[in-house]
């Protein structure tokens, strides 16, 4: 368990110095991801069809450039910087979320079934009733829910058990790809939108898809740093969190209710992105711990970070072409996922 609730074996070390010292660990981290992210942000508006220096990239973010040079960089490419941030950090919240509720490094919303039931809704909506294009959101986000319905009264027996969660997750995820299969194949000739749903394109996104995702980033994010002390204490185990007072299950659907809702604001803006929520959280726990009073601001940062570098990576790494942010996502992520599987760590990650 994460050496933060462990008591102190040395008496003449005071209680506070613990902390202490993994808060200025934490300062550290987010001292440096930061600057990455600036970095990032710098070189993400500059690069594209037409590549622009650092110096013409900050003029014309402050207004000191005009003409072409400004309209390309403050409305193509910078909503596309900021939409990736917020995509980023919803989605690495989500998964340390789950994470929590689960007691396990592997769960995802990609992984048991969440985005699937948010991704399945969108498809049905996108390819058979698409005049209801508008409230897409809407809809992923009571797919997201529905799924997660499913998967605790299915896994639930006398309480929710973690390792049926996932289980169950897993095989609700399986159904729902292939009725989104299924889908595919009955709407062959209407395929280009859903193409382009499941690989998590960022490709095209204005200021407007901006402001759609930061009110539902804005809420979901404000209502997990409300989160922080049930996370803390699911990681506990279930008898602790009984013998606190901690209403278990009750502290399980609120977490997963969250990441839920954080999921699918995700997919209904952008698509289908994977392994965000199980690579970053778990980074994150190797550098600041598992306390979720530092783990999930971090995770928040870094999962800015890391989809903006998988995006900028993904527009220039093969030239005139532009490889989706999910497909990018997946060729990172999954061997990470499979490092993690070899290494078998402790859920503390510590």
């Amino acid at each position: 368990m994460a050496s933060m609730f462990s008591v102190p074996k040395k008496q003449h070390k005071t209680p506070s110095e613990k902390p202490s010292v993994r808060l200025l660990q934490a300062g550290v981290v987010w001292t440096v991801t930061s600057g990455i992210l600036l970095l990032l942000i710098l070189s993400s508006v500059s690069i594209g069809s037409v590549r622009y220096s650092i110096p013409e990239v900050f003029r014309a973010l402050v207004g000191l450039e005009d003409g072409p040079i400004r309209v390309i960089v403050v409305s193509l490419r910078l909503p596309r910087v900021v939409l990736a941030m917020l995509i980023g950090a919803s989605l690495a919240t989500a998964g340390a979320l789950l994470q929590a509720v689960m007691r396990n490094p592997l769960a995802d919303p990609g992984l048991i079934g969440v985005s699937a039931g948010a991704g399945t809704a969108a498809i049905t909506i996108l390819l058979l009733f698409p005049a209801l294009t508008m409230s897409l959101p809407l809809f992923a986000f009571l797919g997201a829910a529905l799924a997660c319905v499913l998967i605790y009264s299915m896994a639930w027996k006398g309480g929710v058990d973690p390792i049926r969660l996932i289980l169950t997750g897993v095989a609700v995820n399986a159904v729902l790809g292939g009725y989104n299969s299924m889908l595919q194949i009955m709407n062959s000739d209407n395929l280009a939108s859903v193409l382009a749903f499941f690989n998590g394109n960022l490709s095209g996104r204005s200021w407007v898809h901006v402001n759609t995702m930061a009110a539902y980033a804005i809420f979901g994010l404000g209502l997990s740093l409300l989160c922080i002390k049930s996370a803390n204490a699911l990681q506990l185990g279930d008898e602790m969190c009984k013998n606190l007072g901690v209403r278990v299950n009750a502290s399980r659907i609120c977490l997963s209710a969250v990441s839920a809702f954080l999921a699918a604001a995700t997919v209904s803006v952008v698509g289908m992105i994977g392994f965000v929520g199980l690579v970053v959280p778990r980074i994150s726990r190797m550098l600041v711990g598992s306390d979720y009073k530092v783990l999930l601001p971090t995770s928040m940062l870094m999962g800015a970070a890391v989809l903006l570098f998988a995006d900028t990576l993904g527009r220039s790494v093969v030239p005139g072409m532009e490889i989706p942010v999910g497909i990018v996502m997946a060729v990172l992520g999954g061997p990470f996922f499979l490092y993690m599987l070899r290494k078998r760590g402790k859920f503390s990650g510590t």
